[in-house]
């Protein structure tokens, strides 16, 4: 098979750091990635099955580890080498379509009885990441034993697998995962009827969010930061009622919910603030506009931060991590799983317009590059293209 390999290279790894720092998507170009052919890995067990993806993308974990920025908090739940890509949409060996489901939770890791988080459906929160009959990995894509989506062939448990239907096409179904991560957030922030909620980012996940929010909650004015003209387009279309510069982000907060404002905190603000990009400068102005007793979620992935948390404390500020996915409780109490609210939600909302540019895995270097400027160059998604590469 040919597949792009992220091996453990601390000079090389400190080199993509020192790169992607001073030019996103650079990393690529010095660290420790390598486009390479070997053998497919071996079914972990005999239940599970050789898939083979056709189409691969990029988020912006992905970046972070390829630019040497990601937490170091990964480094025991992740094993090396590995073959990134967790958005995949693949034929299985019966000719079907799937998408990949991609953490590795008890079932998985042949772990009975599972733990609670996976007997209750929240996969995202499984205690048993590095146990089991796998090779630690949070997720597919992050696990040597599993290979991932940036190649032509990979492995999966059945239970991770998820028929696409005949009418959707790839680029929709390869929106599928990080639609689902969406749809978690979303339904994680504690929107009720009529809520004003501000939507920090709007990349890829900021817009999946966006229309996630409209699709599936009560929320009144959904208020959006979005930094270029496409993304500001999007927002618009999937459901803000209000997009603004991001330096205007919280004078509009202010005018749309009637606060005053003392320095950067205002009074009050919104009722829920979904943050999309997990940086220091995002959670402290999501900690300045959110109100007293609200709640902020974080999506977008975080490293180390410095914060001032006395406005959490005063203010008794709700701030939630969400991640993954698994089973969601909706307003009716009807329990259903993400994955397929997140197919309903592709479908709905056309999220395949979404799917920007793919390249070649040849072409891995100016594929991620474009992935890390993506934004100020019009597109929103950016993935691999292994439908007609050599070794499939």
């Amino acid at each position: 098979m040919r597949a792009l390999r992220f091996d453990r290279k601390p000079l090389r790894y400190a080199a993509a750091f020192v790169a992607g720092s001073l030019s996103p998507g650079k990393g690529a170009a010095v660290g420790p990635l390598a486009l390479v052919d070997d053998d497919p890995p071996a079914l972990p067990s005999p239940d599970w099955v050789t898939i083979r993806p056709r189409l691969a993308g990029i988020c912006g974990s992905d970046l972070s580890t390829v630019d040497g920025t990601s937490s170091r908090y990964f480094e025991p739940i992740v094993s090396f080498p590995f073959v990134p890509g967790h958005e995949v949409v693949a034929d299985a060996p019966d000719g079907a379509r799937v998408v990949v489901e991609p953490v590795l939770g008890c079932v998985t890791r042949a772990i009975n009885p599972p733990c609670p988080a996976c007997a209750r459906g929240d996969l995202g929160n499984c205690e048993r990441l590095a146990y089991g009959v796998l090779e630690p990995g949070l997720q597919t894509g992050f696990c040597c034993d599993t290979g991932g989506g940036w190649s032509t062939a990979m492995v999966a448990h059945p239970s991770q697998l998820h028929r696409v239907p005949d009418a959707m096409s790839d680029e929709a179904a390869v929106m599928v995962e990080p639609t689902a991560c969406a749809v978690h957030a979303a339904l994680a922030a504690g929107v009720h009827e009529g809520d004003t909620v501000v939507v920090l980012g709007s990349g890829t996940l900021g817009l999946l969010t966006i229309a996630a929010l409209r699709h599936f909650t009560p929320a009144g004015a959904i208020i959006a930061a979005a930094r270029y003209p496409e993304q500001k387009r999007w927002a618009r279309t999937f459901g803000a009622t209000t997009v603004c510069d991001p330096p205007e982000l919280a004078r509009t907060v202010r005018r749309a919910t009637g606060s005053l404002a003392y320095r950067e905190q205002l009074t009050g603000g919104a009722d829920a603030v979904v943050d999309c990009v997990g940086s220091e400068g995002s959670i402290t102005e999501s900690l300045a506009i959110v109100k007293p007793r609200g709640q902020i979620t974080l999506v977008g992935m975080p490293a180390g931060v410095k914060l001032n948390l006395t406005t959490l404390w005063h203010r008794e500020t709700r701030l939630v991590g969400a991640y993954a996915y698994g089973t969601e409780t909706l307003a009716s109490g009807e329990r259903r799983r993400t994955f397929e609210l997140a197919f309903e939600l592709v479908a709905a909302a056309g999220l395949e317009r979404l799917v920007s540019a793919t390249y070649p895995l040849r072409d891995y270097k100016a594929a991620l590059e474009h992935a890390a400027t993506a934004g100020r160059r019009g597109a929103v998604k950016v993935c691999f293209d292994l439908r007609s590469e050599k070794g499939r």
